[in-house]
């Protein structure tokens, strides 16, 4: 399959009297044994800086690409051939402006292998507005929007449909008050076509997948509703692949998120006592992560929050929302979090909704008996669901209310070893609705880490779990409730050593092993080598 191609190319650029001409010119001529073709691609902008307006930049550009590959024996264009043309015009602000705007209108059309010649199957007509307001270093804004009117020319020479859409973003950050008040936000929206997707699962080698097969039926055959996360990795057989359909909806999308911190130690004198020192030592954080997809009953949705969960219309929607109350972060002796996290997500596949929700309060606080030993509890309460429509997947449902207490005493001596004992105590009752599963579990944990000369460390791991539960132990509900483990008594360990081999290699060898309840005792080993860049 002989191959001969010659590119031509000629550029040219030049200032003069405030005017600016850059254009360019390129042609290919390509020839093979079964085709022969051509790729030319000219361009020129023409623009002026106008000094009597504060040196704003307006001009004009012009561009055609045209790829065009030719059967020899039918003559006739294939598949892999198209064009467009793009006409521009702009007016735009000093570079060197901390404020500055623009606006930008593109029309643009393109052309489609149509019989033996290409076609123009489309038009597009666009305006862009973008703005930066940067000068201010507490408030800074920016911001970018675009409109596009796309409609056909002909309708045999494409499948696609006339759409008015528009794409916009804006950013705010913040920083106020020597620091008090740090924050920032992005708002996105826009609307265009949106795939239906579907999902299956694949196997792959022995630990480097994230799911595990649960044959609920017993009937050997790999079915949706029995793959779940796995626990532990020598059960991450499979991957989960999303594919996409021919079926294609009209969709409007938003991303909203923000995130800020108050930290009055910012305006707070160190030396500062009573009622002042006591708010010294308090740190305020939230953050929103808001993305949302449903189908387009108008324009665009502007509001990233006007449908409600339940919304038929929705096709995903996954939203994040942190809060935190700190105090005495900055000290080394005691301190205490309290935070409270609602994750929730929605997302609409080929056989139905899939919700999902973790609402889960958390109390973490810290005390420092000694120079070598650190005290920590951490407590958590909250709710987690998984709620699948299609009656298919009811079995995979669940909604735990759960909680569970964890003290824990590490020692450390110097930088070379490190001691943590703990326990846990975790409580989990599923819904009547979905089995009502009750679950209670104390675990007993040791974690010892001893580091060699900065080059060279070994941890080693032991959990002692005792675990009470009513229900059937064969269902991916029980699976996620039991994490993977037996009623009874689970006793799970491991061994890490790390050894680096110069400065950019790293080796680790990994053996885990566990004996859940009654089950046989599973052993794993891993060996890696890591390049450290």
């Amino acid at each position: 399959t002989g191959f001969e191609g010659i590119r031509n190319t000629l550029s040219h650029a030049q200032d003069f009297g405030g005017w600016h001409v850059k254009d360019q010119l390129s042609l290919t001529n390509d020839n093979s044994t079964t085709s022969k073709g051509y790729f030319f691609r000219p361009n020129i902008d023409v623009s002026k800086t106008l000094k009597a307006l504060g040196n704003y930049l307006v001009g004009t550009s012009y561009a055609i690409e045209h790829n065009e590959i030719r059967d020899k024996a039918t003559d006739t264009v294939t598949n892999l051939s198209y064009a467009f043309s793009t006409l521009q015009a702009y007016l735009k602000s000093p570079v060197k402006n901390p404020n500055g705007w623009g606006v930008v209108y593109t029309s643009r059309e393109n052309a489609y292998p149509h019989g033996p010649e290409l076609a123009i199957g489309d038009r597009s007509q666009n305006i862009n507005v973008f703005a930066e307001l940067a000068k201010n270093k507490h408030h800074q804004f920016r911001i970018n929007a675009t409109y596009r009117n796309f409609y056909i020319v002909n309708s045999q020479v494409t499948s696609q449909q006339p759409d008015k859409t528009l794409l916009g973003r804006a950013e705010y950050v913040a920083n106020e008050w020597r620091g008090l008040f740090t924050g920032n936000m992005l708002y996105e929206v826009g609307s265009g076509q949106e795939q239906k997707r579907s999902f299956t699962y694949l196997q792959v080698p022995a630990g480097t997948g994230q799911y595990t097969w649960i044959d609920l039926n017993h009937d050997g055959i790999q079915q949706l509703n029995e793959f779940v996360l796995a626990q532990f990795q020598d059960q991450a057989d499979f991957i989960r692949v999303y594919t996409p359909t021919n079926d294609y909806i009209k969709a409007n999308y938003n991303t909203f998120n923000y995130s800020f911190r108050i930290s009055p130690r910012a305006m707070i004198d160190p030396k500062a006592k009573g009622f002042r020192n006591f708010l010294s030592r308090i740190i305020l954080q939230s953050s929103l992560q808001l993305n949302q997809k449903q189908e387009a009953s108008g324009f665009v949705q502007f509001n990233p929050v006007k449908r409600p969960l339940t919304d038929s219309s929705l096709i995903s929607r996954t939203a994040i929302f942190t809060n935190t109350l700190s105090f005495n972060k900055s000290s080394a002796r005691w301190g205490f979090d309290l935070s409270n996290t609602n994750n929730s997500s929605k997302t609409l596949l080929t056989y139905g909704y899939s919700s999902q929700l973790l609402n889960e309060w958390n109390f973490r606080g810290r005390l420092s008996l000694s120079k070598s030993l650190l005290f920590n509890a951490t407590l958590k309460k909250g709710v987690n669901e998984l709620l699948n429509s299609s009656s298919n997947f009811d079995s995979s449902n669940y909604s735990l209310n759960q909680y569970s207490v964890e003290p824990d005493l590490s020692y450390t001596h110097g930088s070379n070893l490190r001691v943590t004992m703990g326990y846990l105590y975790s409580n989990k009752i599923n819904a009547a609705l979905y089995g009502g599963e009750q679950y209670a579990s104390s675990a007993l944990n040791s974690d010892v880490k001893y580091t060699i000369l900065q080059s060279t460390s070994v941890q080693a791991k032991f959990t002692y779990s005792s675990i009470r539960y009513t229900g059937s132990t064969t269902s991916t509900v029980s699976y996620v409730i039991l994490n993977g483990l037996l009623p009874g008594n689970n006793y799970l360990w491991s061994i890490d050593f790390t050894k680096k081999l110069g400065s950019n290699l790293e080796m680790s060898l990994q053996y885990e092993g566990r004996k859940p309840g009654e089950g046989a005792i599973i052993h794993t080993g891993r060996a890696s080598l890591r390049a450290v860049l």
